[in-house]
Order: C-alpha cells, then structure tokens, then sequence
C-alpha cells in the first residue's frame, strides 16, 4: 500500500468510527461494524468448540457438553470434556488468536499482506530452534518449547537487526525474510538428515504442526503470554495504524516510530514462538486471518482484534474438519491449514499481481 493509499484509507476509517470516552476520562475511536464482525467470529469459535469437544471415539451431544462444562456430566463425561478435549480446544483457540494478531503486526509493519512469519522466517526459526532440542540433546516436550521460543527470538533480533538501515523499511524486511526462510529451511533438512530414525520421526510429527495430545501443560503458559502480550500490542495499535502511512507521518503525529515498531516485532515473534511452541508451526494461520479479517470488517489498519478472532476461529474450524472428515488424530491439523493455505497463498499472488502491487 502507498503512503497516499494509507492516509486515505486511515482518513475514511476515522469518518466510519465513533469516539467513544470512558468514565474515567479515557477516549477511543470505535468502529460499530468491526466490533461487529469479531464478536460475530468469537461467537463462530466458541459454537465450533463446544461441537469440537463432542467429536472422538466417545462422541457426545452439544447438550451433553454444556452440561458437563457446567458442572452437570457424569464421572466419564467430566474426564472426557475436562481432562482430554477441552485442553486441546483452548490450545487450538490461544494458538490461532496469536498466529493472527502476530501476522496483522507483521503485515501492518511491513505494509505487504506476504508480511507473515512463516513466509518471512519467524516460524522457521522457532522449528530449527526445536528441531536442534530433539536432534542434537533428545529433549523433552518442555525443553522442546523452550527451543522453539529462543529460535523464533534468535531470527526476529537477526531478521530486524539486517533489515535495519536509518529505521526497518517494510520491502526490506520482508525479503531479507524471505532470505532467512530459506536459509533456515535448508538448516532444517540437514537437522532431519542428521537425526536418528526416532528423531527424525518425532521431529516430522512436531514440524507439522497438530493439537493432538495438548494438554493443561500447554494451555497455561500460552495463556499467560497471550493474556500480557494482547493488552501491549492493542495498547499500541493506533501507533501501528499510523505506521501504515509511512514513517515521516507517523513522525509528524507524535509516534514514536522506532520504539512502536520494536515492540509490536517483540511481540509477534513472542506470540509466533509461544503458539509454535505449543502445537508446532501450523501454516498460514497468521498470513490468511489478517487478510480475510479486514475483508470482512472492510476497515482500514491493521485490525488487531478482529484477526485473533479469525484466528481462533480458522484453527478451531480445520481441527474440526480434520477429526470430521479424516477421523480422530489421523491428520494433523497443520496439514490442512498448509493445504488450504498454499491455495490462498496463490490466490492472494494473483490478485496482488492484478492489482500492480508485485
């Protein structure tokens, strides 16, 4: 998007908000519609997640669910619901609520909708960062996590330190990204060759990206990322809005350019590296939901809180299709996303291309 395109895309959303002040005296810009359409999509992901934990082996009735969930199930009900499926459900929402708020954070900073982690190196760095934990020293699952979430910060510091140059141009960033992509694919096929056929094994079952399995374990430290991480980058989405107009503006109105810029990175790689972490690199999560977000809200900027919503939606969606149509756990839930992504991909590369932006 050109700077003229940005100003007058920020020009028409503030004419369709409302300024809304709080009692104590706090004021903010709302847009009626797209608060709309993210309660429509949490409502969308809340009601596919209590069919979600009716579907497996011991299927059960979206009344049998609300009952159990409400304290009213049997014995085997409660275990089922409280102990195996929902964990799994609230991973699935956490991770696609972060894959689509980091991928509207990096498409906003880079202005270019390719501007996702796993196309420009994020989510690489977070799985080599695994992959070295189970090749190299036979990890366990949490020191695994704890790899993924230093490789993914590892290649942010990497990828924002060579894309800097008198501040981070988006162009830049997204292909020296890229660059980093394949580079760090490359580390990871000599990892998978390297490994032992057990390593190997586990590693492939970990890169694609599934929710099987996920427990407690995982729910509680992604909650607490999201629940600190979701406030900063809010707080500073009207610096980020700003951005999209171009340094010199964002400058002229009071932002504080470099400084919004590094956090809302330091943010997304965190959130990228603490969802890969708990359910591997699943695809294409953060590069479809911002996109299909603002198409829905029609709304100018970077979206924030409708695309976690997409996000949680999307995930929540593919693994209920995946144990519908494939039966329980016989396809990992990233491989669909990936399927399903790679076809957006191209169709996002050609209406780009219509329209003179590659």
């Amino acid at each position: 998007m050109t700077d003229d395109g940005a100003r007058a895309a920020v020009a028409k959303g503030r004419r369709r908000s409302k300024a809304v002040r709080t009692p104590g005296g706090l004021s903010f810009r709302l847009d009626p519609w797209a608060a709309l359409v993210s309660l429509l999509l949490v409502a969308v992901a809340l009601a596919v997640s209590v069919v979600l934990i009716g579907v497996g082996d011991f299927p059960m009735s979206t009344a049998d669910v609300l009952r159990t969930l409400t304290g009213g199930g049997t014995t085997a009900q409660e275990f089922i619901v409280q102990d195996l499926r929902l964990p799994r459900v609230l991973v699935a929402l956490l991770v696609g609520a972060a894959f689509g708020m980091a991928g509207a954070v990096f498409q906003s900073v880079a202005r270019n909708p390719l501007g996702s982690p796993d196309v420009i190196g994020f989510g690489q760095g977070s799985t080599v960062g695994a992959l070295a934990v189970i090749v190299l020293f036979h990890g366990s699952t949490v020191a695994v996590s704890a790899g993924s979430i230093v490789g993914g910060l590892v290649t942010g510091v990497a990828i924002y330190a060579l894309a800097w140059k008198k501040g981070v141009h988006g162009y830049r960033l997204v292909l020296i990204g890229i660059g980093a992509a394949a580079m760090l694919t490359g580390l990871i096929g000599y990892l998978l060759v390297e490994a032992n056929p057990s390593d190997a094994s586990r590693s492939v079952a970990w890169m694609v990206g599934s929710l099987s399995g996920r427990d407690w374990d995982q729910v509680w430290p992604l909650l607490a990322v999201c629940a600190v991480l979701f406030p900063v980058v809010l707080g500073h989405g009207r610096g980020l809005k700003m951005l999209e107009m171009g340094d010199d503006a964002a400058y002229a109105l009071g932002v504080r350019v470099e400084r919004t810029r590094l956090v809302l990175m330091l943010s997304a790689v965190l959130l990228t590296a603490s969802a890969t972490a708990a359910a591997g690199p699943v695809a294409f999560i953060a590069l479809a939901a911002p996109q299909l977000a603002r198409r829905l809200t029609r709304a100018p900027g970077p979206n924030l809180a409708a695309a976690a919503c997409m996000g949680a939606a999307l995930l929540v969606t593919a693994d209920w299709a995946t144990q519908r149509i494939f039966g329980a756990d016989r396809l990992p839930v990233g491989a669909l996303t990936g399927m399903l992504g790679g076809c957006y991909l191209l169709w996002l590369l050609f209406t780009e291309r219509r329209a003179g932006r590659i």
